[in-house]
C-alpha cells in the first residue's frame, strides 16, 4: 500500500484568520491568550483537512516564520533582544518586525522597538523568511517546547503527526554571519543541539521526523557537502526514522552525497526534480522509504492523472510499501480552498487545484495504485474533461498576440542614446536639487480607501463616484508630498489593490481568484493572479490617474508601473508554454502604457522589478539563460522612451551582488533598492563594480512600524557615499508604504527630507 502525506500545510486559514489575529495583538485590541487560541483554532481546522493522510506534519504552524521559529527551538536570538523580560513570544515578534505590541504604556516603551531581522526570500518562492544571524559569540541551547506542545496537541486530535523541522545544513547555509564568521564553524555545536532536538522527539515516542534539507537542491562546494555527510552520521544511532526532505529543484550531482547519509527515506519534488527518481532508485537501499511529491505544491493547476499514472504505476509496482507520495514541496505557497471562489469563471475553475484539492487529487493518486485505475474511474475521466478542456481552449492561445511577438526587432530593447547623454538631458527638465528625495510608489492603504474600491467593485457606487473619491485620495497624498518637502512625487496608488493584481485585471489572459491568499511574511497575505493565456492590453491602466496627479503639481510626478518579470514571478504562471514566452507578452503590453504615459506628458517613470532575482534558478549554472531573457524583457517594456523620458526601476531584498553587472544591463536611468536591514551592505559591490546609472539606497525600513531618525538616515547614506558618488545618489524608503499608517509615513518621511538637506550641506 501506497502512504500518503504531506509537507506542510498554509496557515493563514481559508479567511485570513491568522492576519487578522496577528495584527489584532499587534495593536494591543486582544490579549496573547487570544492569539494563542486563534492558533490552536487553526491548527485543529488545518489537521481535520489533513485526517485523510496517512501522515500529517506537525510543528509547520507558525505564528511569523518558521525559520524564525527554528532560530528559536535552537535559541539562536539576536543579541539586541536577548535582554528582553516578559512572554517569549513577545520577543519573538521583537526579532521578527522590530516590536510587539503597538501599545503607549510604560511597558512598551521600555520593551519597544529594535531592528528587526532582515527578510529574504525562500529559495526561489515568493514567501520571506527572517535570516538567521551568526557571529563569534552564537550558542545554540535547545528549546523544543514548541514543537512539543504542538505533537502533545496533535495527539489529542488524534492526528497521526510528523514533525517537521529545519535540517541543520539548511539552517546554517541560509543563515548570515554579522561578524566576519565563517557559519560552517558552529556546524559541531549546532550538531549537539539538533541531536537533543531529535532525542527529545525520541523520548515522546515520535516515530518519523521530516527534515528538511532544501540546500540540496542547490550547487555546494565540497565543504558544504561534507557538513551535510557528518550531519547526518551524527543521527544514526537517534532512534526516530528521518525522512530527509528536498524540493524546490533537482539534486543532480548531490544524488551521490544522498546515498551516503543514513537516512530511513528521501523525498524528491518530482514536479522540480523529475530526472532524479530512476538515478535515486538505484541508490536506495531495501529499507529505505521513497517519498516523491507528485503534486505541485508552488502552482494551482489540476494534476495530470493519466500521465502521472503512467510513470507512476511501474515505480510502484517496485517499491510496494516504501513508495511514498506527496505533494512537492508545503503548499504554504497555494491558497487555502478553491471551494471558497463562487464567481470565478465556470471553465477555468475547472483547471485549477488549491491546497485542500490537491490533497484530494493526492488521495486519488493513492486509491488508483492501491486499488486500480477502476477504482477512481469517473475522477480519472473528469480529470481528463479538465485536462482537454485547457489544451483546446481558444481562451488560452491569441494569435494576434503571437503575431505581435513577431514584429519586435533587435532594437526594441534598446535606448536612443547613453546614459551619459541622457542624463545631461534629464538633469536640465527635472531641476532636481542633490539627493534628491522620493517614494517608491504606494502611500497608507486607509479604511476608506478599501472601502470605497469594494463598494465600486461590488457595484455600490458609480464609476464617477468612484473615480471622484480617487482624485480626492490623490490630491490628499499630493499635497502630503508638497508639504513634506519631496523632490519627485507620486500619486499614491490608491485606486491599487496590489501592484500586480491591479495590472493583470486589466489584462487579456489573467484571471483572479476571490480568496485565494498566499503568505508573502507575517501577516502580509498576497493573492496571486492566475496567469492562464496570452497577454494582451486592450487600453491604457494608469495615464488617467497620473495626469490628473500632475495637473495638480508642478513637481515631477513619477508614473508608476509593474515590470514584466515581476508580473510574471509574482503570477500563477501557465505552465504549458516557456515562462520567457510569457514573460515577453508581459513585456509588450507594459511598453504600451510606458509609451502612453510619456505622450500623456509624464517625464518620469518607474517600472518596478521587485522580483527580478528570486526568479534565479537555484543553480548557478542556469543563471545567465535566465537574465539573458529577464532583462532582455525589462529593456523591451522600458527602452523605447525618448532621451529625455528618465526611467526608474525597484527591486526588493535585492543581494543583487552577484547579478549586478545583468542589473546595469537593464539600462533604467535610476535603481533603488531596500538597504536600511543591511545597514547599507548591499552595496559593498560597488567598490569594486562601476555602477554607471543612478542609484537610491533604501533608508527607511517600511517593513517595520519603527522611525528611522534624521542621524540614522544621515549616517546611512554617508555609507553609500563612500561607494557612489554624492551626484548619483538619491534618498528614498525601501520600499512602498501601503502597509503602513500615516502617523508612521509622515514622521519617517520628515526625517528623511531633513536628512537630504544636511546632506547637501556636507562637503
Amino acid at each position: 500500500m501506497v502512504t500518503t502525506h504531506n509537507l506542510g500545510f498554509p496557515r493563514i486559514g481559508r479567511n485570513r484568520e491568522l492576519k487578522f489575529a496577528l495584527e489584532s495583538y499587534w495593536k494591543g485590541q486582544t490579549s496573547l491568550k487570544e492569539l494563542h487560541q486563534s492558533g490552536v483554532a487553526l491548527r485543529q481546522q488545518h489537521w481535520q483537512l489533513q485526517s485523510h493522510l496517512d501522515y500529517v506534519p506537525v510543528g509547520e504552524f507558525s505564528f511569523y516564520d518558521h525559520v524564525l521559529d527554528m532560530s528559536f527551538t535552537l535559541g539562536n536570538l539576536p543579541e539586541r533582544i536577548q535582554h528582553f523580560h516578559g512572554e517569549k513570544l513577545d520577543n519573538y515578534f521583537r526579532a521578527a518586525r522590530g516590536r510587539s505590541v503597538n501599545l503607549a504604556t510604560e511597558h512598551a516603551q521600555c520593551c519597544g522597538g529594535v531592528a528587526a531581522g532582515e527578510m529574504t526570500k525562500w529559495f526561489d518562492t515568493n514567501y520571506h523568511y527572517i535570516v538567521p544571524e551568526f557571529t563569534q559569540a552564537t550558542e545554540f541551547n535547545l528549546d523544543p517546547s514548541r514543537l512539543i506542545d504542538q505533537i502533545n496537541e496533535a495527539r489529542q486530535e488524534g492526528v497521526n503527526g510528523k514533525p517537521v523541522i529545519i535540517g541543520p545544513v539548511t539552517y546554517l547555509a541560509l543563515g548570515k554571519s554579522k561578524d566576519g564568521i565563517d557559519t560552517l564553524q558552529l556546524l559541531p555545536q549546532l550538531l549537539i543541539a539538533y541531536q537533543e532536538l531529535l532525542k527529545v522527539l525520541a523520548y515522546n515516542k515520535v516515530e518519523w521526523v521530516q527534515i528538511d534539507e532544501p540546500i540540496l537542491v542547490t550547487e555546494l562546494s565540497s565543504d558544504w557537502q561534507q557538513a551535510l555527510v557528518t550531519a547526518y552520521q551524527s543521527f544514526s544511532s537517534i532512534p526516530v526514522k528521518l525522512l530527509l526532505t528536498t524540493y524546490f529543484g533537482q539534486l543532480a550531482e548531490n544524488i551521490s552525497i544522498i546515498s551516503k547519509l543514513p537516512v530511513a527515506g528521501i523525498h524528491i519534488d518530482a514536479i522540480n526534480g523529475f530526472n532524479d527518481i530512476q538515478i535515486l532508485l538505484k541508490y536506495l537501499s531495501s529499507q529505505q522509504v521513497l517519498s516523491i511529491g507528485i503534486i505541485d505544491g508552488r502552482n494551482i493547476w489540476k494534476t495530470d492523472f493519466d500521465s502521472l499514472l503512467n510513470w507512476l504505476e511501474p515505480i510502484a509496482k517496485e517499491l510496494g510499501e516504501r513508495l511514498w507520495i506527496a505533494p512537492s514541496s508545503s503548499l504554504l505557497h497555494v491558497p487555502v480552498d478553491l471551494d471558497n471562489e463562487k464567481s470565478l469563471d465556470n471553465e477555468i475553475v475547472t483547471w485549477l487545484s488549491f491546497a485542500t484539492q490537491k490533497l484530494k487529487e493526492l488521495s486519488i493518486i493513492a486509491q488508483a495504485l492501491n486499488a486500480g485505475r477502476e477504482s477512481v474511474k469517473e475522477e480519472l475521466l473528469n480529470n481528463k474533461a479538465a485536462m482537454d478542456s485547457r489544451a483546446n481552449s481558444t481562451r488560452v492561445n491569441n494569435i494576434l498576440v503571437r503575431e505581435k511577438l513577431n514584429t519586435l526587432n533587435a532594437n526594441a530593447g534598446h535606448r536612443q542614446s547613453p546614459y551619459e547623454k541622457r542624463q545631461i538631458l534629464q538633469k536640465a527638465l527635472l531641476q532636481l536639487p542633490e539627493f534628491p528625495t522620493t517614494t517608491i510608489g504606494s502611500f497608507p492603504q486607509t479604511n476608506t480607501i478599501r472601502q470605497v474600491r469594494k463598494m465600486y467593485k461590488f457595484g455600490d457606487m458609480s464609476k464617477a463616484d468612484y473615480t471622484q473619491a480617487m482624485f480626492d485620495e490623490i490630491t490628499h497624498c499630493v499635497r502630503e508630498q508638497e508639504n513634506l518637502g519631496l523632490d519627485v512625487l507620486v500619486h499614491g496608488e490608491a485606486e491599487r489593490n496590489d501592484m500586480v493584481e491591479y495590472f493583470g485585471e486589466q489584462l487579456n489572459g489573467y484571471i483572479f481568484s476571490q480568496f485565494g491568499w498566499v503568505q508573502s511574511y507575517g501577516s502580509r497575505c498576497v493573492k496571486p493572479p492566475i496567469l492562464y493565456g496570452d497577454i494582451d492590453r486592450p487600453y491604457p491602466m494608469t495615464v488617467d490617474w497620473i495626469k490628473y496627479a500632475q495637473s495638480i503639481t508642478a513637481k515631477p510626478m513619477k508614473g508608476m508601473l509593474t515590470g514584466p518579470v515581476t508580473m510574471l514571478n509574482w503570477s500563477f504562471v501557465r505552465n504549458d508554454q516557456p515562462r520567457s514566452l510569457t514573460c515577453k507578452q508581459l513585456a509588450l503590453a507594459i511598453r504600451d502604457e510606458v509609451l502612453d504615459l510619456e505622450k500623456a506628458g509624464i517625464s518620469v517613470i518607474q517600472i518596478d522589478e521587485a522580483a527580478l532575482r528570486e526568479g534565479l534558478p537555484l543553480r548557478k549554472s542556469q543563471w545567465q539563460d535566465y537574465l539573458n531573457w529577464a532583462v532582455e524583457c525589462y529593456r523591451i517594456s522600458a527602452n523605447d522612451v525618448k532621451d529625455e523620458t528618465q526611467i526608474h526601476t525597484h527591486m526588493c531584498y535585492s543581494e543583487f551582488n552577484d547579478i549586478i553587472e545583468a542589473i546595469a544591463g537593464m539600462d533604467a536611468d535610476v535603481i533603488t533598492i531596500e538597504t536600511s536591514r543591511s545597514d547599507m551592505e548591499l552595496l559593498d559591490v560597488f567598490e569594486h563594480f562601476n555602477y554607471p546609472n543612478e542609484i537610491g539606497p533604501g533608508v527607511y525600513d517600511i517593513h517595520s512600524p519603527n522611525i528611522p531618525t534624521v542621524e540614522q538616515i544621515v549616517n546611512l547614506m554617508n555609507k553609500a557615499t563612500e561607494r557612489i558618488s554624492r551626484e548619483r545618489l538619491w534618498v528614498n524608503p525601501d520600499c512602498g508604504l501601503k502597509t503602513r499608517q500615516w502617523s508612521e509615513v509622515t514622521p519617517a518621511l520628515i526625517n528623511m527630507v531633513a536628512a537630504a538637506k544636511l546632506l547637501r550641506q556636507q562637503n
